[in-house]
């Protein structure tokens, strides 16, 4: 995870050093992304904005001089193109995209919390690949301990594990495992 201005980036989103896109007439196009804002793997955006608590969806595409304003989202493989407004509230989608409707209250609530929430599984990610391979083997064989099944420390606790009867599989299911193969 990292930041570039306010943006706030995370795994799976790249953006160029510079954040700017050049246009056919060769006007210099920024590409502008505020804070809140998730943008999904593998979208595109090229010289456009994306203004606070936004969503992008994976593999969208945002062409030169589009806006998408605060809580209006994107869908997933969206072709939005050159100089399109999204307005609060709405979700636009398809090739090219299109209005498809309003955004429900608990959708717009949802925004700033995917932005959080990726910014937090980011942390996450960089914890665990900052570790060494000592340590990575170590945590394997501690999940690998206490995994198992232990009958004596669940009756200790009283915990009692049954396998449901639709689970049991009937014995002659699974070949024993002397048995020869049958040809």
């Amino acid at each position: 995870m990292g930041t570039l201005g306010k943006a706030i980036y995370s795994v799976g989103f790249w953006i160029r050093e510079t954040g700017q896109a050049i246009d056919r007439l060769g006007k210099v196009l920024p590409t502008i992304i505020g804070n809140n804002v998730t943008i999904g793997h593998s979208a595109v955006l090229h010289g456009c904005t994306v203004e606070n608590e936004a969503f992008v969806g994976m593999g969208a595409t945002l062409l030169d001089g589009v806006i998408v304003e605060k809580n209006a989202m994107v869908a997933a493989g969206a072709l939005v193109r050159q100089n399109t407004r999204i307005l609060c509230g709405e979700v636009w989608g398809g090739d090219p995209a299109r209005f498809l409707r309003k955004l429900t209250e608990e959708e717009i609530a949802f925004i700033p919390k995917s932005a959080s929430n990726y910014s937090n599984l980011a942390q996450v990610h960089a914890a665990e690949n900052a570790k060494s391979f000592d340590e990575i083997d170590f945590e394997k064989l501690l999940r690998k301990k206490f995994a198992r099944k232990d009958e004596e420390y669940d009756s200790m606790l009283g915990v009692v594990r049954e396998t449901p009867p639709e689970l049991i599989l009937p014995d002659n299911i699974l070949p024993e495992k002397g048995a020869p193969k049958a040809a």
